[in-house]
């Protein structure tokens, strides 16, 4: 292991990059064909380097921003082999021919889906949970038989590096590649015309990317995210609802794309709501987060006076700080904050927070509360504690998110049966299992004629016995 913690980024040339997509080019039809056995002893071996850097992952992460080893294995580890386990038990299902049926009118045809690979892709990833959101759409990338450019954040430098270690290890550059560096870097890899882009980020980069991306009609997977709300009911139990969501916002210091962004809770709950929060907080963290290894930190300084500022925002504004409130710019610390009536218009409610602050309002109309939600962007997630089921029902029917969970907050990610992903401004297009495998594929649809038909009777001339023929095709078949 290493005991230099890395800082200094270093871009990759436009030459090196170029040189590696024209590689990459012209081996894609190589891995295109390989088999499922073969993509699937890709990913065993994938799997080996993963586990056997896993001490090394942990170490990278507590440098880059001071993640706790277990919640390393939680957020970043597990996911990753979870998902190799699950398409390792289905990918030869998915890679078989699917029949469909054949119109009457075709008769004598037979008809199947073929799944290709893209081709040539790219993979740009975010900082906050670096190797998961790096390695989870490379696994389908893989199982589709794409070959693949990585490119991982500049924030997480150590990370980065692992990361390096185990592709260069696991992969030849032809197949898979990652390449490192900041703005310029990624400025040279949108230049090129990949076949698919797979983004995870922000709403504002992820525009960037998609009119970078337009220019070479590249298909786009565009995971990003906004602000997920939480509708808490007066039937919801208020103390399971507050320690789910306790953990949802403020595991990886509230960095995560589908934390609870702020809440609803109603007014008959939100005092007990409130008050299990805030024991929840000190039995995860004790009194002072600080001193709790278990407490990450903000990613850096810039992101650290971004989220202290919503806070000093929303105080100004009226809002009440009800539990924590405390910094220390020195170790980029923001401790798990509380925040109740909160303005509607300030900071902290029209930006997407990605840190430790929990704003909480209470309704007693949830008919308010859904259409103040549907005035905003669609959530990358919409969160719902109810045990009333006409409840759910309409909050379900009557508002749109990316994804979501009742009774429990974030943990429809960890279920390789579902897609994930948003809708519009919190993305576009879904990964995840068959669903990551679709991304990366093209559907190519495939007819076989066996027999004549009777279409070969309609060809010009046309005359009136053809078109008694068309009239009859229309009306019956």
């Amino acid at each position: 292991m290493s005991t230099t913690t890395l800082t200094e980024v270093k871009e990759t040339s436009a030459t090196r990059i170029n040189e590696i997509f024209e590689i990459q080019k012209k081996h894609q039809y190589a891995v295109a064909n390989t088999t499922a056995k073969q993509r699937i002893a890709k990913l065993k071996k994938f799997h080996k380097a993963i586990l056997k850097y896993r001490p090394e992952i942990k170490e990278a992460l507590y440098k880059d921003f001071r993640k706790h080893p277990s919640e390393v294995d939680l957020t970043e580890i597990y996911p990753i082999t979870s998902e190799i386990k699950h398409i390792k038990s289905h990918l030869r299902e998915w890679m078989d021919k699917q029949s469909v049926g054949t119109p009457l009118a075709l008769m004598g045809s037979s008809s199947y889906v073929h799944h290709e690979p893209k081709g040539v892709v790219l993979i740009i990833a975010p900082w906050n949970f670096p190797i998961n959101l790096t390695f989870a759409p490379l696994i389908s990338a893989i199982a589709a038989g794409n070959t693949v450019m990585l490119k991982p954040s500049e924030m997480t430098l150590n990370a980065s590096a692992v990361m390096q270690k185990i592709i260069d290890e696991t992969f030849d550059s032809n197949e898979v590649a990652l390449v490192q560096g900041g703005v310029e870097t990624s400025k040279a890899l949108l230049d090129l015309p990949f076949n698919h882009i797979f983004f995870t980020g922000s709403p504002q980069i992820g525009k960037i990317v998609m009119g970078a991306a337009a220019k070479n009609l590249t298909s786009v997977t565009l995971e990003l995210g906004g602000k997920s709300p939480t509708i808490i009911d007066e039937t919801a139990n208020a103390e399971m609802a507050a320690k789910r969501t306790a953990w949802g916002k403020f595991v990886n210091n509230g960095q995560i794309c589908i934390a609870p962004d702020y809440i609803f809770v109603h007014e008959s709950k939100k005092e007990a709501f409130i008050k299990a929060v805030t024991k929840n907080l000190k039995e995860f963290y004790t009194e002072d987060a600080a001193k709790q290894e278990s407490y990450s930190r903000i990613v850096n300084k810039k992101h650290f006076d971004r989220i202290a500022g919503l806070v000093e925002d929303a105080v100004e504004r009226g809002a009440k700080i009800e539990f924590g409130g405390n910094t220390n710019s020195d170790e980029n610390y923001i401790a798990p904050t509380i925040l109740s009536n909160v303005p509607m218009d300030s900071k902290v409610m029209t930006e997407e927070i990605f840190g430790p602050i929990l704003p909480i309002h209470s309704f007693n109309n949830l008919d308010e509360v859904i259409n103040i939600i549907n005035e905003r962007e669609k959530p990358l997630a919409l969160y719902i504690y109810s045990k009333s089921r006409k409840n759910t029902t309409h909050i379900m029917n009557n508002t749109r998110a990316g994804g979501s969970c009742i009774n429990h907050s974030g943990v429809h990610f960890y279920n390789t049966n579902l897609p994930f992903g948003g809708s519009n401004n919190s993305g576009i297009g879904k990964g995840g299992g068959y669903y990551g495998f679709q991304a990366f594929s093209n559907a190519r649809g495939v007819l076989k004629q066996n027999v004549p038909n009777a279409l070969e009777l309609l060809v010009p001339p046309y005359n009136d016995f053809k078109q008694k023929l068309i009239d009859l095709t229309i009306k019956w078949f």
